[in-house]
């Protein structure tokens, strides 16, 4: 197994790695919206899914894939009423290719964030 680590994306906020690498498989741990300095970005759910899927390309690209090579996503509302705009916004960022994805709404996230999302992808 490989520790992927990336100063483009927040560091871990506990004992944890920002994704593994075992095989040609990353497994990316849940990111939030926190900006790679680590700070919560504000503006809403629309900011805050941004914030996420760059995240999330961020610690990819540091592993040898990128979005491309995604094929299972979870995603976590604080609202599912916020689904919608994720839904666009993920979206625009899967235009090409569509990973299987669950998601669910949940009571409580880190930092009181809306949005949290993890990705499996593979590597070449």
């Amino acid at each position: 197994m490989e520790r992927i680590q990336t100063d483009k994306a927040p560091q871990a906020i506990g004992p944890y790695s920002q994704a593994i690498r075992t095989g040609n498989i990353i497994y990316t741990s849940g990111q939030i919206p926190l900006t790679p300095a680590g700070e919560l970005v504000e503006g809403g759910i629309d900011a805050q899914t941004h914030r996420v899927m760059e995240n999330i390309k961020a610690v990819l690209e540091e592993g040898g894939a990128d979005l491309s090579r995604v094929v299972k996503t979870t995603i976590y509302l604080a609202d599912m009423g916020d689904f919608q705009r994720v839904n666009d916004i993920y979206g625009s960022y899967f235009s090409e290719h569509r990973p299987a994805r669950s998601c669910v709404e949940v009571s409580r996230l880190p930092k009181n964030v809306r949005v949290e999302i993890e990705a499996i992808a593979l590597v070449e």
